[in-house]
């Protein structure tokens, strides 16, 4: 689930990602794939598989091992998608009211 479904994640002890993420990749080598070993230390963390996988698959970008969008850049894209939201906004509250008092002082309206 995500929160486009409506349903928010559930907070997750950022220990408790460090620990699954560093079992996930010390256990690479022992399963065909990062999806395998995945599977197998979210069963004994109790986690879902893709939760432990896209986790793993994070800590390698943010490593600089694989390529994709860091944490840090993801974080800025969301604080500049916000801003420009806000900034928005606030251009189409400037324009409603430079139209309103335009024709306010608008000479031909009185």
């Amino acid at each position: 689930m995500s929160q486009e479904d409506g349903v928010m994640p559930k907070k997750i002890d950022p220990a408790v990602r460090e620990r699954v993420v560093r079992r996930v990749l010390e256990r690479r080598g022992e399963f065909t794939s990062l999806t395998a070993a995945a599977a197998a230390v979210a069963k004994q963390e109790r986690l879902g598989t893709e939760t432990a996988r896209r986790w793993a698959l994070q800590a390698e970008v943010d490593a600089g091992t694989r390529s994709g969008t860091s944490s840090e850049e993801h974080a800025e894209i969301k604080r500049l998608k916000t801003e420009n939201a806000r900034l928005r906004e606030d251009v189409a509250i400037l324009t409603a009211a430079t139209t309103f008092f335009a024709g306010e002082l608008d000479p031909r309206t009185r």
